[in-house]
């Protein structure tokens, strides 16, 4: 029989080597015990699973950053407070379960980084794209055009780890980060563009298309909430 183990985002290695160690001592003293440890130590190997995916060629997309559901697609403010423009905003939820790598939506450039200081609020509600702790992306993809990626924590998810620099050219589809043990990912783009996605939708990092920027064909309907 052939068992393929999965692909593991290089973060989780620290975790799954001290969860293993504990449960090679744990088995030392007895059977159950070390059974008991072991648990953790699959649950990391899931955790930190990192599948490949097959990324669009098309560069009119604009993927999905993260696996999740789409809980929220609105029109907001600007999330600098100094920028007048509307925006909309799609918004991904990662349950524990999901896989948490994050990825590159729309090839570009690397415009700004910021990483602001927050709460941990559950981010299932909607409220914590707001207050949560989050690291903010803008990537220019056409010249004087751009889109913001928010990796933002949760009540679980306290680290967040993001591998870009500020003018590093990036490509649709690529990784660039992860997320630790639940959270959300917001995705803000110019309000002419077309979504292709509802909420409630399930979306896959690298692969689902979220929004369009040839504004060609019906756009989907969605609901705010």
């Amino acid at each position: 029989m052939c068992f393929n183990l999965p692909n593991i985002n290089r973060g989780g290695y620290p975790f799954i080597i001290i969860f293993f160690i504990a449960s090679c001592i744990a088995f030392s003293i007895s059977w159950g015990l070390g059974m008991t440890c072991l648990l953790p130590t699959l649950l990391c190997i899931y955790f930190f699973r990192d599948p490949a995916r097959i990324i669009p060629e098309n560069t009119d997309f604009i993927l999905s950053p993260a696996d999740g559901v789409i809980t929220k697609i609105d029109e907001v403010s600007h999330p600098d407070a100094k920028e007048e423009k509307k925006l909309k905003c799609i918004s991904i939820f990662l349950s524990v379960l999901n896989v948490h790598v994050t990825r590159i939506p729309i090839s570009g450039t690397v415009k700004e980084m910021h990483y602001k200081k927050g709460k941990f609020v559950y981010a299932m509600n909607n409220s914590s794209c707001n207050e949560n702790e989050k690291q903010v992306i803008i990537i220019e993809y056409q010249e004087g055009k751009e889109i913001i990626v928010e990796q933002v924590a949760g009540f679980i998810a306290r680290r967040i780890v993001c591998n870009l620099q500020i003018s590093q050219n990036v490509k649709a589809g690529e990784r660039f980060g992860i997320i630790r043990f639940g959270s959300r990912v917001n995705v803000f783009i110019p309000t002419d563009l077309a979504i292709r996605v509802n909420i409630g939708q399930t979306v896959i990092a690298g692969e689902t298309v979220i929004a369009g920027l040839n504004q060609e064909g019906e756009k989907l309907a969605y609901n705010v909430i």
